[in-house]
């Protein structure tokens, strides 16, 4: 596309509203009772038609806004329009049209790229996978990776940001629209498989940019005051040149500035410091701009001055975990930007889709410990309560006294740092006498040998990642038992019935180490908070993972040390009914931290090395319960991995030293397994390798088996499993697709380290698809080998 040049941009029309002085970046969109997850799982069911999907969903949309006016968010446009039946980078997508090639015409017979295809892109066809998955910066949300290529063509296909807009408004509420900004949604895209090597999606820039204007121009239309471009991808170290990203981020704003008709433009740059981007932005025609002030910290005052009459919207209160605000501490950061802003307004750091939605619902938690927390109304009215300490620029008077708040917070902050439970002296001695030889095991090779003379592997073991589908009588089972309706023993024998059940299907399906499909538990990271001393969980924390999938984070809020046995006589009744090698399956250190909300008072790798020990102490018993095979899960260790490449060190050194502390106790003959996920995996695998353990599974169908490149370019040189058969999707891969993606593994890693095994756990999945997954897995399997026996003759 030609440029135009800047001398020729139009001159703009904007309605002129104050940004609101209290607001926050985003709220939580499955509702209160994931009232969308369940609507959105009952159209793919066909149980609800399309009419019934938008009426569900306009319901919580405007329920939220009105829960938010009754918060205090009662200025024009203070409500970020954040909904998405899905995911927000998807959303990006579908208003610009970005539809892969191989996905065939999803556009309607207007243009537009409706409900139905939009979720094929979000979940694939039977011939198709879906959009690859990722996590979003270092959070535990997944969203949906665009494929950009030069044959990608650009056209406003979908108004939906338009037509909430507009509902909201004619009942009563003028929210913000929101929308993934031009240079973070190009730079979170991937090269699609028709573009030619080092083909980047920013060069698309271009061509994208009078998408957005034309969005921008028809919410104009619409009435709406302000508009919310989100550029997280500005506060992260990438491996696009920033000189690049300074003109990508200079040229969009100039250009969307100049449409003709648009509302106000709000750049939020949320999870981190915007640095050097910050003079770039300022220079811009933006109206206002959103900095990370809790995590990033307050920039200089030089910095700051480049703002000129702009405002800034401060994030002073934590969107990401669920701590009571220290408001003394945020109130403070407001009384220095005052200082060098001409125009001051509050919000939370990041949007609190992140964080449950109201901590008064969970009466069960006691009630000390209740009155740390902040879920996402709090948030809210913390946001309301410190934007009372801004100044009216023209008399300096303060909008409210809001130092009673303050005084109860800084006191409440006080009485949870010297709480029971919170510092404990046993487990501290435990973590300071640990020496360097509780981090290290022997050397790989006398494991192999070892392991190799107990277990009795074929090539290209199959297994599991761990979990089988959790079917409603198994969730109907688990409630009863906490309700008193089943005693334990009615309950365990229910749970032996179905891990007998999974036993016997996977020697049926002819798997070579099984797993015991983990029945009995909730979620694999609240199971072992439940059975841990300094977790508390909730009953309505539901946040959402991805699509309509939902998790409730626990709460890590003190020491932690384990009393008793979690998983271990469930192992042992499994291994009690095969021959074959049994999984003990224990969830890591880091990942219980990143899918936990974790205590914020000291550093997180003093957190995971008790959690590590309390695993250590597992691991062992599980060993003289006679497992020799025990996974050891890390899925979110590239989630923690800090934004800045400056920091990144630090944290491998620490994450990877919590996992070998957890597992380096065990003795040769155990095999250790670990499994990821859903990461980047290329930026870590020095991490990767540095966990030391004896077979890594890697999700990689959704990818095409990418990970093996970078396997292969390291020389990773134990046992390894990249995944053929991605359990995200409802999709059943076919016999000949596992093939050649094994075919794909043996080119690029020994055959020898090769496992086989699905991406991630079964447990979201249903019966007849995984059975016919699974026994497509294992067909193919077998094909390889034989493949493979005939080639060494």
């Amino acid at each position: 596309m030609t440029e135009l040049p800047v001398t020729e941009l139009r001159t703009t029309e904007l309605r002129t509203t104050p940004f609101p002085a209290a607001s926050i970046l985003g709220y939580p969109r499955i509702g209160r009772r994931r009232e969308l997850k369940k609507a959105v799982e009952a159209y793919w069911a066909g149980t609800i038609d399309a009419a019934a999907l938008d009426a569900a969903a306009k319901d919580i949309q405007l329920g939220t806004a009105k829960r938010l006016q009754g918060l205090g968010l009662t200025e024009a446009a203070a409500i970020p329009g954040t909904f998405s039946y899905y995911d927000q980078v998807l959303d990006a997508a579908a208003h610009l049209g970005a539809v892969p090639a191989r996905f065939g015409n999803l556009l309607n017979a207007d243009g537009q790229l409706d409900l139905d295809g939009y979720f094929t892109l979000a979940r694939g066809t039977k011939d198709q996978q879906p959009l690859e998955m990722t996590k979003w910066f270092d959070t535990n949300y997944h969203y949906l990776v665009p494929e950009i290529g030069p044959e990608t063509s650009f056209a406003l296909t979908s108004q939906r940001i338009v037509e909430e807009f507009s509902y909201a408004l004619a009942n009563g509420v003028e929210t913000r629209p929101y929308i993934v900004g031009p240079v973070t949604f190009l730079l979170l895209s991937k090269a699609s498989d028709d573009a030619p090597a080092g083909f980047s999606p920013l060069s698309r820039l271009e061509d994208v940019l009078p998408v957005y204007t034309a969005l921008l121009e028809k919410l104009a239309a619409a009435g709406a005051a302000w508009v919310q471009l989100d550029e997280p991808a500005l506060v992260v170290d990438q491996d696009t040149p920033a000189v690049e990203i300074q003109a990508a981020v200079a040229r969009s704003y100039e250009v969307l500035a100049a449409a003709a008709h648009r509302p106000q433009l709000f750049v939020s740059t949320p999870y981190g410091a915007l640095g050097g981007q910050l003079g770039t932005l300022a220079a811009t025609g933006i109206d206002a701009l959103h900095l990370d002030v809790f995590k990033g910290g307050v920039p200089s005052a030089a910095a700051l001055a480049a703002l000129g009459n702009k405002t800034l919207v401060a994030g002073v209160v934590d969107g990401h975990n669920i701590w009571r605000n220290d408001l003394a501490a945020s109130a403070a950061k407001i009384a220095e930007l005052q200082k060098s802003v001409a125009t001051l307004a509050v919000s939370t750091s990041t949007s609190t889709q992140h964080v449950p939605h109201d901590v008064d619902e969970e009466v069960q938690l006691p009630a000390q410990l209740r009155s740390w927390l902040a879920f996402a109304d709090q948030k809210a009215v913390e946001v309301v309560t410190l934007a009372g300490l801004l100044t009216d620029p023209a008399t300096g008077v303060q909008s409210r006294d809001v130092q009673p708040a303050i005084d109860e917070a800084t006191r409440i902050i006080a009485g949870r740092a010297a709480a029971d439970g919170v510092r404990r002296a046993e487990v501290r001695n435990r973590t300071a006498a640990l020496t360097d030889a509780d981090f290290g095991r022997s050397a790989y090779a006398v494991r192999e040998a070892a392991q190799a003379e107990s277990l009795h592997l074929p090539p290209l073991p199959t297994t599991t990642i761990g979990s089988f589908p959790q079917t409603g009588e198994i969730r109907t089972a688990r409630a009863r038992a906490t309700k008193g309706d089943l005693s334990t023993a009615q309950y365990e024998q229910l749970m032996k019935d179905e891990i007998k059940r999974v036993v016997e299907l996977q020697e049926d399906l002819g798997f070579d180490v099984l797993v015991h499909g983990e029945p009995e538990r909730n979620d694999m990271v609240q199971y072992f908070a439940e059975n841990l001393e300094g977790f508390d969980v909730t009953v309505h924390g539901w946040v959402q993972s991805y699509g309509s999938r939902c998790t409730r984070p626990s709460i890590l809020w003190g020491d932690v040390t384990r009393s008793a046995p979690i998983t271990v006589e469930w192992a042992r009744y499994a291994q009690s009914l095969t021959n074959k090698p049994m999984k003990g399956m224990l969830t890591g250190p880091v990942t219980i931290l990143a899918w936990s909300f974790v205590r914020d008072d000291q550093p997180l790798g003093e957190t995971a090395n008790q959690v590590a020990l309390a695993l250590r102490d597992e691991v062992a018993d599980l060993e003289a319960a006679g497992i020799e095979v025990i996974q050891v899960d890390e899925p979110a260790l590239r989630e923690l991995l800090p934004l800045r490449k400056a920091d990144q060190a630090a944290y491998l050194d620490w994450s990877v030293k919590s996992f070998r502390l957890a597992t380096a106790g065990a003795a040769d003959t155990t095999q250790i397994h670990t499994h990821l996920c859903y990461s980047e995996f290329g930026a870590i695998i020095d991490a990767i390798d540095g966990l030391d353990a004896d077979v890594t599974s890697i999700e990689a169908a959704r990818s095409r088996m990418e990970v093996v490149h970078d396997l292969e370019s390291h020389g990773f040189g134990r046992g390894v499993g990249p995944g053929v058969y991605d359990i995200h999707s409802p999709r059943v891969p076919g016999e000949q697709e596992v093939t050649e993606l094994l075919n794909t593994a043996v080119k690029h890693v020994p055959s020898r380290q090769l496992w086989v095994n699905p991406d991630c756990g079964l447990k979201t999945r249903g019966y007849a698809e995984t059975e016919a997954s699974l026994r497509n897995l294992v067909t193919a399997t077998r094909t390889v080998r034989a493949g493979l026996l005939e080639a060494a003759k």
